[in-house]
């Protein structure tokens, strides 16, 4: 085993991308983070070498290590790396088929992880960015793996790991359902009832939150006594990335599978995981859906408001008015803007604000796959409520949309209701054919940040720091995404000054905002996703804006060729630029400092020279 050391790191950073060129410029910050001396590229081929006498020296191909173009490669397969041999396992596991052939080899792929990530590694920028996903694989597929156990009935043999996975975890409220319906399952009535109680407990003490609808669901169907072992397995779940079906009047219970939204970035190559059962919004899916009895009545749920939000006022006063009005054609509402602006939390804030207008019920798709890859119409169509099967109107949330295309099949499935499209794109095709309106989302203004702020930490802390709270506002860019990271990174350290937060922040924005327990509070993620999903000439348009001073993008920015006009356009369709005034185009600061990085990690990925 190697010593903690700069080769070590350097090592980690190659194998968690197994197969994948690693940037020079991600390579570098693996060794040094921001620190790095002048001579970093030197050390760094200096450690390509001394790996590569290392291989050699047991018996390891000295070319596994492979400079290519910008970085360098490291060629792995399931034989050599427990990480590939992981993820062949998952993807492997949800073609199964079969409960019992899926459920063996998503536990032959947990048994692959032994002690604590990167242990070795003195790296703190692979702890900070890279565990975390690594992480939230492995507990995903444990709690895959729970699900199945559930569904088959062995609620007995899946208790030892729950009970661990629930201490560990707090956080992640799918695993005390899991503990609490594998309690209950057992005859440990008041068990169970003891661990909702110490979950709903925690969540108002420290989130001042109450447990999330699917939760709350189960303790119900525990107070009343209902059999939650009759459910069917689902044999053939189709792999859809989607939020929870939200039942506000039911005269029948309905139950979809489906799967919660996971933005985290992953490595090239992981599968998407498999489908799952109703969950609260956020929530890890599970594979057994429960399902009240149809005799009585199931109580109506409602959908729950997002926490802390603030502003807005202008474009949800129109939205309400424009979902809420009789019509008997489908009411439209396209929500789009730039990356972490806001666009879900104010579609679900409207579905919250309207919902009384929705008997037939709300339903939240989320219309990407955990991987990035958009839903067809027909996977998100198999998962809505078929012809006459609602009793009402009904809203249809559609969460990230990349097409018009995915849209206009579902058009038809909601005569009369109500359709909120969330998108990075204006989808002006789709407003040409169907019509409706269209709200483009800028940033918080000062006072709106500063109401976020205050619904997030309390009115004292920020009060007792008003000039400070002014200063974190501005550093997070008045980004709801920022606002929330930059508030929750307080809140978990009371000790800490909002002055000292804003100090820290200013060093490296946007890259300090992120959490390093939830990959998907990441601004550099979510931006980077955004980023990724056009084409690469597209995406080298973007990082040519970031070596540019201002925030201004003048017509001829990038020249004065037809193509380079496309690419402003394509890049304000994307969210990443927005229109004027004054000038044409201008791009956020956030997103100017996003741009600036990129291009300084192109530039140095150009420089390196292949042969080493």
């Amino acid at each position: 085993m190697l010593k903690p050391s700069k080769p070590s790191s350097l090592l980690a950073a190659l194998l968690i991308h197994p197969g994948s060129v690693v940037s020079t410029g991600y390579l570098l910050r693996a060794l040094w983070d921001d620190d790095q001396p002048a001579t970093a590229r030197a050390a760094l081929q200096s450690c390509v070498l001394r790996l590569r006498r290392i291989f050699v020296k047991y018996g390891v191909a000295g070319d596994v290590i492979e400079a290519v173009p910008g970085g360098y490669r490291m060629n792995v397969d399931t034989d050599t790396l427990d990480l590939v041999r992981f993820r062949t396992l998952v993807r492997a596991a949800d073609g199964a088929g079969d409960a019992e052939g899926e459920l063996y080899r998503l536990k032959e792929a947990l048994t692959l992880w032994q002690g604590p990530l990167l242990a070795n590694v003195p790296s703190l920028m692979l702890h900070r960015d890279e565990v975390p996903g690594l992480t939230e694989e492995r507990l995903r597929t444990l709690e895959r793996a729970c699900d199945i156990e559930l569904s088959l009935g062995r609620c007995r043999q899946v208790l030892v790991d729950l009970w661990e996975a629930a201490r560990r975890h707090p956080g992640r409220e799918r695993f005390a359902e899991q503990l609490i319906e594998a309690l209950y399952r057992t005859g440990r009535q008041s068990e169970a009832l003891a661990e909702y109680r110490a979950v709903k407990g925690r969540l108002k003490e420290e989130l001042g939150i109450d447990p999330g609808p699917s939760l709350q669901r189960l303790e119900l169907a525990i107070l009343r006594g209902d059999d939650l072992g009759s459910v069917a397995l689902d044999q053939a779940p189709q792999p859809l990335e989607i939020a929870a079906p939200v039942r506000l009047t039911a005269p029948v219970a309905r139950t979809a599978t489906v799967r919660a939204p996971d933005d985290g970035d992953r490595p090239q190559g992981e599968p998407a995981p498999a489908a799952a059962r109703p969950v609260p919004l956020g929530a890890r899916a599970a594979l057994a859906p429960l399902t009240l009895p149809a005799s009585p009545v199931p109580p109506s749920f409602p959908v729950p408001p997002v926490p802390s939000f603030t502003g807005r006022a202008a474009e949800r006063a129109d939205i309400t008015a424009r979902l809420t009005g009789r019509s008997p054609d489908t009411a439209l509402v396209v929500l789009s803007g730039a990356p972490g602006i806001g666009k879900t939390a104010l579609a679900r804030q409207c579905a919250h604000d309207t919902q009384d207008a929705f008997p037939g019920g709300v339903f939240v798709v989320a219309m990407t796959h955990p991987d990035g890859a958009p839903l067809t119409a027909g996977e998100a169509m198999a998962h809505l409520p078929g012809p006459g099967a609602g009793d009402g109107r009904t809203l249809l949330v559609l969460d990230d949309v990349t097409t018009a295309d995915q849209v206009r099949p579902l058009l038809p499935a909601v005569p009369g209701g109500a359709v909120v499209v969330t998108s990075r794109r204006g989808l002006a095709g789709l407003m040409a054919t169907h019509g409706g309106s269209v709200h483009r989302l800028s940033t918080l203004d000062p006072a709106e940040s500063r109401q976020l702020l205050t619904a997030a930490l309390g009115a004292e802390r920020v009060a007792a720091e008003p000039a400070a709270a002014g200063e974190l506002a501005d550093v997070c860019g008045h980004f709801p995404l920022s606002l929330r990271i930059a508030a929750a990174r307080l809140l978990t350290r009371p000790g800490l000054s909002v002055e000292d937060c804003v100090r820290w922040l200013a060093e490296d924005p946007p890259a300090r905002l992120s959490l390093a327990d939830d990959p998907r509070m990441s601004v550099p993620q979510v931006f980077g996703r955004a980023l990724r999903r056009l084409e690469p000439r597209w995406q080298d348009a973007f990082r040519r804006l970031g070596e540019q001073e201002g925030l201004l993008v003048p017509a001829h920015a990038l020249g004065d060729s037809p193509e380079a006009e496309e690419a402003l356009e394509r890049l304000a369709d994307a969210g990443l630029l927005e229109e004027g005034p004054p000038g044409p185009y201008r791009i956020h600061l956030l997103l100017k400092i996003y741009a600036r990085r990129q291009a300084r990690e192109r530039n140095t990925g150009e420089a390196a020279t292949v042969p080493h």
